[in-house]
């Protein structure tokens, strides 16, 4: 097992690095090892959330320790929940229950955490309190209306905004009306922030969701023991109706390792000439799996093993080889399971032979930065074909069409992306990772300008990328 692969029951090393400044990756000759990557940040969130709302003690198990989730901890603990962590890496929350929230005395920082943000946005919303939400530069910058905009209809009300960014105050209210509410784009956020604003409403509250997203916040309900129904509609819809005033009870989670945090290693490890790679305790469920589909339909070599179930969440060892990819096309509908995965997705498709068409991504345009043009700028300065027509991306394995050794498809004859781009990631952590990703198989080091925001949702990235055998330097080490 790799050192640098979390063996604390916290999924979080020790020796975590914090990245500061520009970074740069080199040609690997080859990635081998067996990784345990950290735990979701999604199941996190939601653990905490959940460990705050229950009646007893939640312990937490395998928590993720990045920056985005330690943000939800301390909000949970302005609402009056004790929050601790033992020296074994296990998590203990002592909760409130619904209801019993206590007013916070000072502004909710999440930072970077949008989702932290949104789905606490939702839970203030159901309760008789008021709450200042704030963030930084990127937070600052991402929509808060499709929140804001149904709990409303539930009666929580905007006391100060600029517009629907951040800061803004939300006062809740003590008897939120339970409304049945259409999501009107797919949003596993807006669909989990109307379900915790119902939590406390006096009566049935129902989302419909034109097509399925993240189902954890359903999953984590029920296993806390919350009156949830869930029917599969004629028009291909879905309702989910949840009664308000459950009695929570907690219970041992353990969480399952991000599949989003994996899909780099993953890739790194399909791209990179040689490599074999063994990613242990990663969540398959299906709501997230959407890169291992698209990956496999390219002709990735990816096996699942030991498959299983954690805490209400399938789960399985993903065994990773270098493969000879094939482009293909990506249809929207997928885009829900697979939409945090986009960037390493595209740089994939940057070693693939022929053309990946990615369509419908429309909701990169509002994540920690425009992550379409981002993922599309970054291609290019690395002398990759790419083209964005409307809210699709088109991306040609290999150099630009025309340039030197460029075949007929504009693929080069040896695979390999040219390299040597210095890519802006707009305080985005996935940019940053996905394009280290691509310079361990360019031609040229890339380098991004900045690796600092990296620990939001991967602490680890670093040394567990060296263990497998990256070479990627950092700040002065450069």
């Amino acid at each position: 097992m790799s050192t640098a692969s979390v063996e604390t029951e916290s999924g979080v090393a020790p020796q975590s690095q914090h990245l500061t400044g520009p970074a740069a990756a080199v040609r690997a000759g080859r990635l081998a090892g067996t990784i345990r990557i950290p735990g979701d940040k999604s199941i996190s969130h939601r653990a905490l959330l959940f460990g705050t709302l229950a009646r007893g003690r939640t312990d937490i198990t395998g928590l993720l320790e990045g920056h985005d989730v330690l943000a939800t901890a301390d909000a949970m603990r302005a609402f009056g929940a004790r929050i601790e962590r033992d020296e074994d890496g296990v998590w203990h929350v002592d909760g409130v229950g619904v209801g019993a929230l206590l007013e916070p005395d000072r502004t909710l920082d999440f930072g970077n955490a949008g989702t932290g943000c949104r789905l606490i946005l939702g839970l203030v919303a159901g309760h008789g309190i008021t709450a200042t939400f704030d963030g930084d530069a990127s937070l600052r910058k991402r929509p808060m209306g499709r929140v804001l905009k149904p709990v409303q209809e539930m009666g929580a009300r905007v006391l100060q905004a600029d517009g629907d960014r951040l800061p803004l105050t939300l006062k809740g209210t003590a008897s939120p009306i339970p409304i049945t509410y259409r999501l009107p784009v797919p949003s596993a956020q807006v669909k989990s922030a109307v379900l915790l604003a119902g939590l406390n409403a006096p009566g049935v509250t129902t989302v419909i969701e034109p097509e399925r997203t993240r189902d954890h916040t359903e999953r984590m309900l029920s296993y806390f023991g919350a009156d949830l129904a869930i029917e599969d509609l004629a028009d291909g819809s879905r309702r989910i109706a949840l009664t308000g005033r459950p009695d929570l009870v907690a219970r041992p989670i353990t969480v399952p390792g991000d599949p989003s945090s994996a899909a780099f290693p993953l890739v790194a490890a399909l791209i990179v000439p040689g490599s074999s790679v063994r990613i242990e305790n990663v969540m398959v469920n299906p709501t997230r799996s959407g890169l291992i589909t698209t990956l496999i339909e390219m002709g990735a070599d990816i096996t699942l093993q030991n498959e299983r179930e954690a805490g209400g969440e399938p789960v399985a060892d993903l065994v990773v080889a270098h493969s000879d990819l094939t482009g293909i096309e990506v249809p929207a509908e997928r885009a829900p399971s697979m939409v945090d995965e986009y960037p390493v997705l595209a740089v994939a498709a940057a070693f693939a032979r022929g053309r990946t068409v990615m369509r419908g991504l429309s909701e990169l345009r509002v994540k920690e930065s425009d992550r379409l043009s981002a993922v599309a700028d970054g291609l290019a300065v690395n002398g990759v074909d790419v083209t964005v027509e409307g809210n699709d991306l088109i991306v040609a394995g290999g150099v630009r069409a025309g340039g030197d050794g460029a075949g007929g498809d504009g693929s080069a004859p040896d695979g390999l992306v040219p390299g040597g781009g210095t890519v802006a990631t707009h305080l985005d952590h996935r940019i940053a990772m996905a394009f280290l990703v691509l310079g361990l198989a360019a031609k040229a080091p890339v380098t991004i300008d900045d690796a600092a925001m990296i620990a939001t949702s991967f602490p680890d990235f670093l040394p567990m990328m060296r263990d497998l055998g990256a070479d990627i330097q950092v700040g002065p080490e450069r």
